[in-house]
């Protein structure tokens, strides 16, 4: 079983969802405690549903925006956030709308800045193409922005990292703008100045929400989303610390 399969179990919404069918089948032995499982579960899946909840939620990861161009580094690692997998628009694998907004805020560094670019990302599913080499064919077929580097063999935040300093500190570069969103950027952070960089924060896409609306309110898929973030960012947190810990004991 993969690691992101496994954490599935974990997240919502299916682990909400779990607990409604635990519920389900205890209310034979103990009605009262199915009952109050089915009740939680429902719950928490519906709270977690609430478009404000999720923003919330999403907001005690984002550090407030600083130009990180105010500081100086000699690269752009810009990561992967997913594929759009047999695009029949495009006839290939391309990249989804999560990749498309570091891309773009990587771009926009580069317009900027004129540091060299590495993408990162793997092939966790099988797909024809990696995720690094989609946001290659992106940066550079469409928007005519070059990329130096590619890792293709990280799948997971942590192997980004790690490879990624191989490749660049072989450039003889350790200090990097780091482009991913808002809210993974702090466990994205930590995992990249582990690895040995001195990183400087390029987050995009703040989630927080400055003027409630009635949909706000209303629960739904992107109120969903946002809440599994967060719960998938503090379960990443938890496990980067288990395995960083592992790593130095075993070292």
């Amino acid at each position: 079983m993969s690691a992101t399969l496994a954490a599935a179990w974990l997240l919502p919404p299916l682990a909400p969802l779990l607990l409604i069918f635990a519920g389900l089948f205890a209310i034979k032995s103990n009605a009262r405690a199915g009952h109050l499982m089915i009740a939680a579960g429902a719950l928490i899946l519906l709270a977690l549903s609430i478009p404000l909840v999720g923003s919330s939620l999403v907001a005690t990861l984002e550090e407030p925006f600083a130009d990180p161009t105010r500081e100086s580094a000699d690269a752009i690692v810009i990561l992967g956030g997913g594929s759009y997998p047999a695009a029949p628009e495009y006839g290939r694998d391309t990249v989804n709308g999560s990749t498309l907004e570091r891309l773009r805020y990587g771009a926009f560094l580069f317009a900027k800045t004129s540091k060299p670019i590495l993408v990162t990302g793997g092939d966790p599913h099988g797909f024809a193409l990696s995720e690094a080499a989609q946001m290659r064919a992106v940066l550079q077929d469409e928007w005519h922005v070059p990329v130096k580097w590619s890792d293709e063999r990280s799948n997971n935040t942590f192997d980004n990292a790690r490879n990624s300093y191989s490749i660049l500190n072989a450039a003889g570069i350790q200090r990097i703008y780091l482009v991913t969103h808002a809210w993974h950027m702090e466990r994205a952070r930590r995992a990249f100045a582990n690895a040995g960089f001195a990183v400087v924060p390029a987050p995009t896409r703040y989630a927080t929400h400055h003027h409630l609306q009635f949909e706000d309110f209303v629960p739904s898929a992107e109120g969903l989303q946002l809440s599994a973030h967060f719960c998938r960012e503090a379960l990443g947190a938890v496990w980067y610390r288990l395995r960083t810990a592992i790593d130095q004991g075993s070292s």
